[in-house]
């Protein structure tokens, strides 16, 4: 019996200490520890040094709670391990130590409160805090630990950039998806692959508008036009004054103050391949103090520009113009209190053909002339019926381009004018037949030096034989210069054969010569001159007039539409015929506007 209670005891206290590690283990199973995923938060993006912390800290835990089991009596309550450390400066990594704790990551949570009956209500015991010297090692520990990460996560920036490239190329659905997701979980994104993110070139800042130059314009106070159509249409409204020292320009005339209105315009097509012009004028004088004169003229003209197959073009033409007879002519009607109305309206059509350097072009033309009645001062008329002709030519040119600049031509002209009454009231056949020929030159040096000018003879042969044809050398000119930017100067230059029903007279040819010159002081400020030379030559007689004329004027625009204009006008015939010398001189000053 003795030699049996030694082995009960020991077989008791066996028993004793296996049911105190059993109940020791009971406890540990059921003390609350979060789950692994909750703790660690694995979600989003993490970064490396996140991950390197949490491994320490699980591993210390580990070792702690080995340790804790072993050494501490069954009657000492189990303490959870699991309590946050708090570091004593911020940023700081403890080292192994299990007395500093163990440093939670930047993504490190405690889990939230749950009504699971299993977590365990026991508070954590807050750690000792370490010593200063022994905190400050740790400190210096985790800066070097810090140093040694970032290096690693040099050698990894391309990836981050190239993730982070790629997601701000998401689209605006994916972009609010994104979106809510980092509101879930802020750590998705780790800091420093925010701070390593490029600036986007399109956000950078630039010049304002302000700023930038703007190129001027060749002509600023040019009219803008409207559209019409397929037109630009450009008018202008000229109204003013004119005191003039001889109102009908004739060796009666008397002084007076007219008022004069024009209207002007012009509307270019702006068609692909074929091109239209339209131009037109009217001026209308009334008399507001001095010799009674009201009377208006005006012209309009259309020309059409058709490009057809094998080098070949088109071009027609057609004008409409009405003017009184001027009281300067050779037929004007003495003692009338208004000279008739003279209308005419002319057509052309030209083919132009080019074959190798040799360029011929065919013309054809007619112009109709009819005339109104004179008005005599004691309320009678006289008739001009025996006045009205049309006149049919046709013309035919031949030019060598010797370069694109210079191009001498040849031109022959024919034509036949007939008269709608074939006797005039003098018992006279005023029909006629028309022969001409040219030499010329063309010439096209751009903005430069363009136009043409030739010389020739002209000749119209009466049907009459009483009559001596009217015959005479034929100058004709259309030159424009341009000597520098801002100045043209225009030659033209023309020869026409004037008709007459004059008892015993077959006419004269008028040579009329024009000089001008503009000149764009400012953008806003235009000068013009002019100067006139006309040379008329009777046939059958050594009768001559010549007509000699100046003229100056300045525009100055206030805006783009709306200027000032002003001009100076002096005209001198002289005639070795009884009765024809005048001289009229004038100043004009209005308004005009252009739209």
């Amino acid at each position: 019996m003795s030699g049996g209670q030694p082995e009960t005891k020991i077989g008791r206290r066996g028993i004793a200490i296996a049911a105190l590690l059993l109940t020791a283990s009971a406890l540990a199973l059921l003390r609350p520890v979060p789950a692994f995923s909750q703790e660690t938060e694995l979600r989003g993006e993490v970064s490396e040094s996140a991950i390197l912390a949490d491994q320490q800290r699980k591993a210390r835990q580990l070792r702690a709670q080995g340790s804790q089991d072993q050494n501490s009596p069954a009657a000492v309550p189990l303490q959870d391990t699991t309590t946050t450390y708090q570091p004593a400066s911020p940023g700081a990594v403890p080292d192994d130590d299990q007395a500093a704790g163990a440093t939670d990551s930047i993504f490190d949570q405690q889990p939230q409160a749950t009504d699971d009956s299993s977590a365990g209500t026991t508070a954590p015991v807050k750690p000792r805090r370490p010593s200063t010297a022994k905190q400050r090692t740790q400190d210096a520990k985790a800066k070097a630990d810090t140093k040694a990460v970032d290096k690693k996560k040099a050698k990894k920036k391309t990836a981050t950039d190239a993730t982070t490239t790629a997601a701000t190329a998401r689209t605006s659905s994916q972009a609010d998806a994104a979106a809510d997701e980092e509101d879930a979980n802020r750590r998705a994104v780790t800091i420093d692959s925010v701070d390593r993110q490029k600036l986007d070139p399109g956000a950078e800042r630039t010049a304002s508008i302000e700023g930038q130059k703007i190129k001027p314009e060749d002509d600023p106070f040019a009219a803008p036009g409207v559209k019409i159509g397929t037109f630009l249409f450009r008018p202008t409204l000229e109204q003013g004054f004119t005191a003039t020292s001889n109102a009908d320009s004739s060796s009666t005339g008397k002084s007076a103050v007219l008022s004069e209105t024009a209207l002007r315009f012009t509307a270019t097509s702006d068609w692909r391949e074929n091109s239209a012009l339209i131009t037109g004028y009217g001026l209308f004088r009334n008399t507001v103090s001095g010799q009674k004169i009201d009377d208006a003229q005006g012209r309009i003209e259309g020309q059409l520009n058709v490009d057809l197959d094998n080098e070949l073009r088109a071009i027609a033409k057609l004008g409409y113009e009405a003017a009184p007879e001027s009281a300067s002519s050779p037929d004007a009607i003495a003692g009338v209190t208004q000279q008739p109305l003279r209308q005419t309206v002319d057509g052309s059509l030209g083919i132009e053909k080019s074959v190798g350097k040799m360029h011929y072009a065919l013309t054809g033309a007619v112009s109709h002339d009819f005339y109104g009645d004179a008005e005599l001062s004691d309320g009678t008329s006289i008739s001009q019926k025996d006045r009205d002709s049309t006149l049919y030519t046709a013309t035919l040119r031949t030019g060598y381009e010797i370069s694109p600049a210079l191009t001498p031509f040849t031109e022959v002209e024919a034509g036949r004018r007939i008269y709608d009454l074939r006797v005039d009231a003098d018992g006279f056949e005023r029909s006629s037949t028309r022969l001409g020929a040219r030499a010329g030159l063309e010439l096209d040096m751009g903005e430069k030096l363009s136009g043409e000018f030739s010389v020739g003879w002209l000749r119209e042969a009466i049907d009459d034989d009483r009559l001596p044809a009217v015959a005479g050398p034929s100058i004709d000119a259309g030159l424009k210069w341009s000597p520098e930017r801002g100045t043209i100067i225009g030659l033209t230059g023309k020869t026409n054969v004037e008709t007459t029903t004059t008892a015993g007279e077959s006419g004269d040819i008028l040579y009329s010569g024009r000089l001008t010159g503009e000149r764009q002081i400012r953008a806003n400020l235009t000068a013009n001159s002019a100067l006139g030379l006309d040379w008329r030559d009777y046939t059958g007689s050594d009768g001559h007039d010549l007509i000699l004329s100046a003229e100056a004027g300045l525009t100055w625009w206030l805006n783009r539409y709306a200027g000032i204009t002003t001009r100076v006008r002096t005209e001198k015939l002289t005639s070795n015929l009884p009765g024809r010398d005048y001289t009229a001189n004038s100043v004009y000053l209005g308004l005009k506007v252009q739209r």
